[in-house]
């Protein structure tokens, strides 16, 4: 659909025309050209800002996807073939193996479009168009509303502007609020639901190096994986059919085996999920000094129990592979960015920029009036926001580490049907969604595994809250087993309904009014379903009440922010909408005498080879190729190129991203940052943020000459 965009005007005008660190920010597409394109030319660049994003022709933004809601993924055929990484297909990966179709250990390749695999619920998101809609949102809004008039306001009016974007298109509108609400943009989405698996390397490649090597450099990773976007026959999305066919894209990208040196210029193009740049120090000391330690510790020890387990049983380690890298991803980036935020002294400069923040404020009576009581209010409202965090997310944290307490916690809903008197069809509808849900979870449950977390978890919910903050199930329940856990949850989950599949459907499947007593004397439904009482009455108004100041303070702090700070040219956070991050390759100096080079081959996967480790157990295909240096034309100075970094700013949800070189050929997928500049999110060091991304001729060469299924490569253009 061809569609202009009218009335283009940021009505923040006061953002300048520079900024101090040009490689720093993730920016709006749409804006490019007003405030990018030059420095990215300088840089190297040779290409148009319409290149990039038009919606009068087709653009390198037809061929970026939204994968799944949570990573990114291209268009690199016109047959609907899309690249992102493995990580970010991990989860369907795994749905489809089994001990009979191991495809998380021996990879997955279809030799032919009747071999992909369908994945219910997995959808593929492309942006049609965006447009500022500020004016529209804020019609009515004046500046001392009260927060709640505020929201109303700006609800009412994003309701009607998507209603009115939608109409009968067929597409999704959906408006999102840029720099902390002072902004906001309407974007027009196109989503498609048939999306199969069509290639995967063995995660001896996918995941080489685990979570030793997560957030690390050098990394030796082929982090990525392929599927296929399939529509109806007039290529609009469609349900899944056999009937369907490859989605034909208005572009997709070519692909350069021409390879990267230090110093070229890369372009990160994708959908960056969340970052938190101009918050106060208030912020950063919550983060440092309570939550992440409190979130770390807890995760340590699903880790370990998890580990443990998929260490003894190869069937274990199937069923909680997905769930451990979850678990672990988030974890090691909490560690590394604590030590980042330490070493960069963030809390510091914070304060040192809050203080001159302050005298500039004082130094005139409007701005005194107008945002005087911000750094205050912000102190405040973080004195008591700290430690609801904490209970809320902790709380989250270990009754949903524990399976067992999760299912009791979904089973919820069909007992409150039966409950409320509700009509037939709603019951049975209950009881059927969780009989479907049933399936999977029990596919993926190992009984001992989860015993072993809720004895360590129900500890540490103990042991790390005040009792004020512990629901009165679980004081009950510590109270009768004399705090010693473990020696009851034998019994427990042995006779447990929640911890046996076919107890549980039987269950389900007859539940009733008379099973509400059996269900009300089972300490798994008692101590979920008190836990999420405790926090819906006793945690969630207050942190709900304090965000809502927060947000409204954050706002004002912002566009303050913004006339203060009036010598740079500021970019929004990211919010999950399609941004753009331009940068160069280069390595950087880890630590003293330490220079990290900016590329990593196949030699040093060979180099790393353990077959006792299973993160560095290298397969023998792999080794063979090596060893023959049968590379074909993926090779760079005689070895196989594997990774490479640059100073691009990324963040999660940049997972699977295209890096583009200058002539705007795909060259690697974003998959990482390094551990030195993990901080990125709130504080970035140029001198040590680095993205790091899978090298586009590795996964070439894994395609062709690992996998045999060359036949992929004659889809796509490659440049040579």
């Amino acid at each position: 659909m061809r569609r202009d965009i009218l009335n283009l005007i940021l009505v923040l005008t006061v953002i300048p025309v520079f900024s101090t660190a040009p490689d720093e920010g993730i920016w709006i597409p749409l804006l490019i050209e007003k405030y990018n394109i030059r420095i990215m030319k300088d840089k190297g660049f040779r290409l148009s800002a319409e290149d990039i994003y038009s919606v009068n022709r087709a653009c390198m933004k037809d061929a970026v996807v939204s994968f799944n809601g949570g990573c990114t993924a291209e268009l690199i055929s016109g047959e609907g073939l899309l690249i992102t990484n493995h990580h970010c297909g991990y989860s369907q990966i795994q749905e489809h193996s089994s001990l009979e179709h191991d495809y998380l250990t021996n990879g997955f390749w279809a030799m032919s479009r009747q071999e992909e695999l369908p994945n219910p619920g997995v959808t593929v998101t492309l942006l049609k168009w965006m447009e500022d809609v500020t004016e529209k949102v804020l019609a009515g809004v004046i500046e001392d509303m009260e927060p709640a008039s505020r929201e109303r306001i700006i609800s009412s009016n994003i309701a009607a502007i998507t209603a009115e974007a939608e109409g009968s298109s067929g597409y999704r509108a959906v408006v999102r609020p840029f720099f902390m609400g002072n902004q906001y943009f309407l974007f027009i989405n196109e989503t498609f639901r048939d999306v199969r698996l069509v290639g995967a390397p063995p995660s001896a490649i996918g995941k080489f190096g685990g979570d030793t090597d997560n957030w690390v450099w050098p990394r030796h990773t082929g982090d990525f994986s392929l599927f296929r976007v399939y529509a109806g026959k007039d290529n609009k999305p469609a349900e899944y059919s056999k009937d369907n066919v490859p989605y034909k894209p208005a572009y997709y990208f070519p692909i350069s085996l021409r390879g990267v040196k230090e110093g070229d210029f890369t372009m990160v193009f994708g959908y960056p999920g969340s970052t938190s740049q101009y918050v106060p120090s208030y912020h950063i000391d919550m983060v440092k000094n309570l939550v992440n330690p409190k979130m770390i510790a807890v995760r340590t020890q699903k880790i370990d129990i998890i580990d443990a387990a998929m260490n003894s049983d190869p069937l274990i380690r199937i069923q909680y592979s997905a769930k451990k890298a979850g678990i672990s991803n988030s974890w090691k980036k909490w560690i590394g960015e604590l030590q980042g935020l330490e070493r960069m002294s963030t809390i510091g400069l914070k304060q040192q920029f809050e203080a001159g923040f302050t005298q500039w404020v004082n130094s005139d009576d409007v701005r005194r009036k107008a945002y005087g009581d911000i750094l205050l209010s912000y102190k405040r409202v973080y004195d008591s926001l700290g430690i609801y965090t904490v209970v809320n997310n902790f709380t989250n944290e270990v009754y949903n580490g524990v399976e067992a307490l999760s299912l009791a916690r979904n089973l919820g809903v069909l007992a409150s049907a039966i409950r409320e008197r509700s009509p037939d069809d709603v019951i049975e509808k209950a009881r059927e969604r969780l009989l479907d849900y049933s399936e999977q979870f029990y596919k993926d449950f190992d009984k001992h595994t989860d015993q072993k977390l809720f004895a360590a978890l129900m500890k540490s919910y103990g042991e790390s809250l005040d009792e004020k903050w512990l629901s009165p199930a679980y004081r009950d329940f510590r109270e009768s087993c004399k705090g010693d856990f473990e020696s009851v949850a034998g019994e427990l989950y042995d006779n447990s309904v929640f911890s046996d599949k076919t107890r549980f459907t039987e269950f389900v499947a007859k539940f009733g009014n008379k099973s509400l007593k059996k269900l009300d004397r089972d300490i798994f439904y008692i101590l979920a379903r008190d836990a999420a009482t405790f926090v819906t009455v006793n945690v969630r108004p207050e942190l709900t009440r304090l965000n809502r100041e927060l947000q409204d303070l954050n706002r004002r702090y912002m566009k303050a922010q913004m006339e203060y700070d009036s010598n740079r040219l500021l970019y929004p956070d990211a919010n999950s909408t399609l941004r753009i991050a331009s940068g160069t390759v280069q390595g950087y100096y880890a630590k003293d005498g330490v220079y990290y080079k900016h590329l990593s081959t196949l030699k040093g996967i060979i180099e790393k080879d353990n077959p006792e480790i299973y993160d560095y157990d290298v397969p023998d295909r792999l080794k063979e190729l090596y060893e023959k240096r049968d590379y074909g034309p993926y090779a760079q100075d005689g070895e196989i190129p594997v990774c490479f970094i640059a100073d691009n700013h990324t963040t999660g949800g940049n997972s699977g991203s295209p890096v583009i070189n200058s002539e705007g050929f795909l060259i690697g997928i974003n998959f990482d940052r390094a551990w030195e500049g993990v901080a990125s999110d709130m504080a970035f060091n140029p001198e040590q943020s680095r993205n790091i991304s899978l090298d586009i001729r590795f996964a070439l060469f894994i395609i062709d000459k690992f996998a045999g299924a060359g036949y992929l490569l004659d889809e796509m253009t490659i440049i040579e």
